[in-house]
């Protein structure tokens, strides 16, 4: 972008672009995490935010938000690491 007219100009983003960036990091998380010190990582990851209760009775409903995001993140990291198994 140059200008303000490139703002009233719609983009339209490559799909490909889109789709080599997505394949791109699939590869990353599982070139990462497919290390003996990245299994550990992702290990510790799960036992820490995914395999624990996500709400506790008698503390604020709100932390299951936040618990819930902290899990999405892991998930998406092993979400991804199983894509670039099949890539």
């Amino acid at each position: 972008m140059s200008g303000w007219d490139d703002l009233e100009t719609p983009q339209s983003p490559d799909i490909r672009d889109v789709t080599q960036q997505r394949e791109d990091m699939a590869r990353l998380c599982l070139r990462v995490f497919s290390t003996e010190d990245g299994q550990k990582l992702l290990g510790w990851m799960r036992d820490v935010y995914v395999n624990v209760p996500i709400a506790v009775p008698g503390t604020d409903p709100s932390h299951a938000y936040f618990a819930e995001g902290q899990r999405n993140v892991v998930r998406d990291i092993m979400a991804r690491i199983q894509q670039a198994r099949k890539l």
